[in-house]
Parts: structure tokens; C-alpha cells; sequence
């Protein structure tokens, strides 16, 4: 009965986990360079006003983002915390802030998808407050990275230390968060270079990792 209750709670923190994959995917990805083009805000002004379904979707799914996020954070402290409970705490914490940078990034586009619609100042006037949400959320999610950095390493601890997930999966995501960590930083000093952003790659990998095996196995019983 105790596997069953955790293989189902593995399936869900999987769930969580996957779903924040997918919302990322759909919104930050595939419809946010679509509405909002970097550096030229007339032409973002045009596409809130040409596509405002597009524009609210963006919006949702930002939301998806933080919710799939946070829900996440909260059933791995579920999964790992008799496992250890200092991983398990900081799993769950460095999530939720990151989920609460990402929040900061939906309320800058709320507010510019709002004010797209708003007839009470001028085009240019638009633009300018429009061009400073849009910068504004772009810093929300890359300083928001290095708490997304932060929760992979306790996730990859707990991984390790429970022998009862495999070994090469948490160092992946351990990898990986130190990777999201110095990416973060090297970005805030203005370099810009492929091997900056190939930094975050094992952390990918270790994120896939970690759903389809939560999925497929959860945790491994105890060894006796």
C-alpha cells in the first residue's frame, strides 16, 4: 500500500513536471516570440492589437507556467521528504521563487496587453510603456534561471542520496542547476555566446529525464 501511495505521488509530481514542460513549451517559446518582438515595439503594439485572443492565450499560459511550477515545487517536497527533509525543503522553496519570477513576468504582460487596448494615450506613448513590460518580463524569466537553477541541485541531491532513483539522473540535475546558475550569471554581465546557452543543456536532458521516470517507476522500493 506505501509503493502504491508513492508511485502515485511520483505520478503526479511527474504530471506537475511535464505540464510545466508543455506550458513552456507553447507559451515562452512557440507564442511569446510571435507577439512580442524584441527591440521594436511598434511592431509588438501591432500584434496585441491585431491578435488580442493570441495575446490573452500568451497570458494563460503564463499563468499555466506558474501554477504547474509551484504545484511541482510542492509534491517534490512530498516525494523526497522522508528522504531528506533539508533537500526536500529546498526543492520545494527554490521553485516556488522561481515560480514567483515568472509571476512578475505575467503581471508586466498583463499590464502590456492592457494597455494595448487602452485608448487614453497616444501609439508612441504605448509603445514606450509596452517596450518596458515586454523588457521587464524578458528579466523576470532570465534572473528568474537561477532559481530555476537552485531547485535542480537539492532535487539532484535528494535523486543521489536515496538510491532508489538513478545515479546518473541526479548528477545530470545537478549538472544541470550549477549550469542554469552560471548561465544566469555570464548573461547578467552581457555575454552572449552559444556556449553560454548550451550551459542549460544537461539541465534539459535531466529534466526529461526525471518526468518519464517518475512516470515509468517513481521511487524504487527500498533495498532490504
Amino acid at each position: 500500500m506505501e509503493n502504491k501511495s508513492l508511485l502515485a505521488t511520483a505520478r503526479l509530481t511527474g504530471l506537475w513536471y511535464l505540464l510545466l514542460a508543455i506550458f513552456g513549451v507553447l507559451g515562452f517559446l512557440w507564442l511569446h516570440p510571435m507577439l512580442f518582438i524584441a527591440g521594436d515595439p511598434e511592431q509588438t503594439l501591432n500584434n496585441l492589437t491585431a491578435h488580442p485572443s493570441q495575446a490573452h492565450w500568451r497570458l494563460a499560459l503564463e499563468l499555466g507556467i506558474v501554477a504547474s511550477q509551484a504545484l511541482a515545487a510542492v509534491w517534490f517536497f512530498k516525494l523526497f521528504k522522508d528522504i531528506n527533509h533539508w533537500a526536500a525543503f529546498a526543492t520545494a522553496g527554490w521553485g516556488l521563487l522561481n515560480a514567483a519570477a515568472i509571476l512578475v513576468s505575467g503581471i508586466a504582460l498583463g499590464t502590456a496587453i492592457e494597455m494595448a487596448a487602452y485608448a487614453g494615450v497616444s501609439a508612441s506613448e504605448k509603445m514606450l510603456i509596452i517596450e518596458m513590460l515586454t523588457q521587464m518580463a524578458a528579466k523576470a524569466w532570465s534572473l528568474g534561471g537561477l532559481f530555476f537553477g537552485l531547485w535542480l541541485m537539492p532535487m539532484g541531491h535528494a535523486v543521489i542520496q536515496s538510491g532508489r532513483m538513478p545515479l546518473w539522473l541526479g548528477r545530470m540535475l545537478l549538472v544541470g542547476g550549477m549550469g542554469y546558475i552560471l548561465s544566469t550569471f555570464l548573461g547578467s554581465l552581457g555575454i552572449s555566446h552559444a556556449l553560454v546557452e548550451a550551459l542549460t543543456i544537461p539541465a534539459t536532458i535531466g529534466e526529461f529525464w526525471m518526468i518519464g521516470y517518475l512516470f515509468a517507476y517513481g521511487l524504487r522500493p527500498v533495498a532490504s
